[in-house]
């Protein structure tokens, strides 16, 4: 696969000359919600021309043959498109469920595959790979003090293999036989195990066998049978062969001015590392499991894996970078931290916008999906061009969506005892009469600071800001953590506090600060 890419480049929506050979197609199709909130689709719909001409200006620009895209809200396709075509000579348009080959990012499904046996309790994340592959008990590590590889280094490309794209593209058809020969034959390593993120599609390979041995049944057939189908991700596909010809989209490279047909890949042994083919409308499915993790609740747990697991595969279980030039949709400098969790990578940027999601790039193929977690919203995008990279439009997409919809992070509900404690503290305030009696506070607090320094703090603030018209909404960081807003006359004090582990949970820290209208 192509290098996945944390860094979040500028993106561009410049209409680029258009070349000569090119005649542009466009199929847009748009699903009706069922259950997600009207304001925030509507809000939404504006932008979504806005999002139409950021495809088509990409793929003018960049010479795609054909680029299929979705919007995904809330756990619905709330819009999708096509540009360009699939097949070039037949000028086949390219549509949402046209089925393109998306590369790396099947290793998401290859993890959740590994999680979902995990769960089963048919292995552990920190076994070692050789107890399933035992070709790996006679790797030769780097140094006698190496550790050996887990499965979970598989999962998060710290096993100590060397980077291997774009040499990994090509071993897509190797055979079982052939991946256990090179195993047996000696890997070289980079590293030494759960020492750096280095990205490795044998790692993955090797996970597609682990599954397979494990399961007692091809990896493939494992995906399929327990997270595609149930799904209803029924057009998806591991062999081209077997895609309707009308559906299939064909690999292009751009070279000499003109698009040339890259030889399509078959399936075998290092598809669970980039074999999938399936189209907008499927894995939308998919991208909306992945929605519906967040945030963590009560309700009925009825997908293919726990919800829990699900979020456990986002987490950034490998530091992979920093980006200090990193750049957002609007071209301004956003530095950027990204990690890798368990066939996804995790991303977080300058405001504490988190990304989740992963591209992939194959000769003929790039593509890509993100979702903003907090937000639930997401988006998927296929060209079908040699390593056509996707994340820069899908970033100027994703912050086209925000800012015109005005979306803002899915607030966390409100825990009791920090509703509780919000409403006690508020009677005791600005004077703090009976404070150290209230039983409100945990034992570090007055010692920390006197009650008399606190009532001091408290009543200048108030002085400040005059007659307090109204308490603001109680806004959570989690279940022990929160703050709010006393709006005065004059200008306004942002109250936090947090609560000790201690049941029932006491009032540790109280902050307060002016904030000025």
């Amino acid at each position: 696969m192509k290098k996945l890419l944390l860094c979040l480049l500028t993106a561009t929506s410049a209409l680029a000359q258009t070349s000569p050979n090119r005649s542009v197609s466009h199929v847009s199709t748009y699903q009706p919600p069922t259950f997600i909130d009207g304001d925030r689709l509507k809000k939404l719909e504006a932008a979504f021309p806005i999002v139409e001409k950021l495809f088509k200006d990409a793929a003018e620009k960049r010479h795609f043959p054909g680029v299929a895209f979705g919007i995904v809200l809330d756990g619905k396709l709330v819009y999708a498109g096509g540009i360009g075509y699939t097949d070039v000579a037949k000028k086949t348009p390219a549509t949402p469920k046209s089925l393109f080959r998306i590369a790396s990012m099947t290793k998401s499904l290859t993890g959740m595959a590994i999680l979902k046996l995990r769960d089963e309790g048919k292995l552990r994340l920190d076994d070692p790979a050789e107890l399933y592959i035992p070709e790996l008990k006679s790797h030769k590590y780097l140094t006698a003090d190496a550790p050996k590889i887990t499965v979970r280094n598989l999962l998060t490309h710290s096993a100590g293999f060397p980077e291997d794209n774009p040499w990994g593209d090509r071993q897509l058809a190797d055979s079982d036989a052939d991946l256990l020969k090179l195993i047996k034959d000696g890997i070289s390593n980079a590293n030494v195990p759960s020492f750096a993120y280095e990205y490795s599609n044998l790692g993955f390979a090797m996970l597609g066998h682990i599954i397979t041995v494990v399961s007692g049944k091809p990896y493939q057939q494992y995906i399929t049978d327990t997270i595609l189908k149930p799904l209803g991700m029924n057009d998806t596909q591991w062999e081209y062969t077997r895609v309707p010809a009308d559906k299939l989209a064909l690999g292009y490279r751009w070279q000499g001015d003109t698009w040339l047909e890259e030889p399509l890949l078959h399936d075998g042994s290092y598809g669970a590392m980039g074999g999938l083919i399936t189209s907008i409308d499927d894995f939308s499915k998919y991208v909306a499991l992945h929605e519906a993790a967040w945030p963590p609740k009560n309700d009925a747990d009825t997908g293919p894996i726990k919800r829990s697991s699900i979020r456990e595969m986002q987490q950034p279980w490998t530091f992979s970078g920093l980006f200090t030039q990193a750049r957002n949709g609007a071209g301004q400098v956003c530095p950027t931290a990204s990690g890798y969790g368990y066939g996804l990578g995790w991303s977080k940027n300058c405001t504490g916008q988190v990304g989740v999601g992963h591209s992939g790039g194959l000769p003929g193929f790039g593509s890509q999906w993100r979702i903003l977690p907090d937000y639930g919203i997401g988006v998927i995008s296929y060209a079908n061009l040699t390593y056509a990279g996707m994340g820069s439009v899908n970033t100027a997409v994703l912050d086209t969506l925000v800012a015109i919809g005005k979306l803002q992070p899915r607030q966390l509900p409100v825990s009791p005892i920090l509703a509780q404690r919000k409403a006690e503290l508020i009677k005791l305030l600005p004077d703090w009469t009976g404070a150290e009696q209230s039983g409100l506070f945990a034992e570090n607090f007055f010692p920390d600071k006197s009650v008399a320094i606190r009532r001091k703090t408290v009543q200048d603030l108030y002085t400040k800001a005059g007659k307090i018209q109204r308490v603001g909404e109680l806004i959570p960081e989690n279940q022990l953590r929160g703050h709010f807003l006393l709006e005065g006359e004059k200008t306004n004090i942002d109250v936090f506090f947090t609560l000790t582990p201690e049941n029932p949970a006491l009032i540790q820290q109280l902050d307060f600060r002016e904030v000025v209208k």
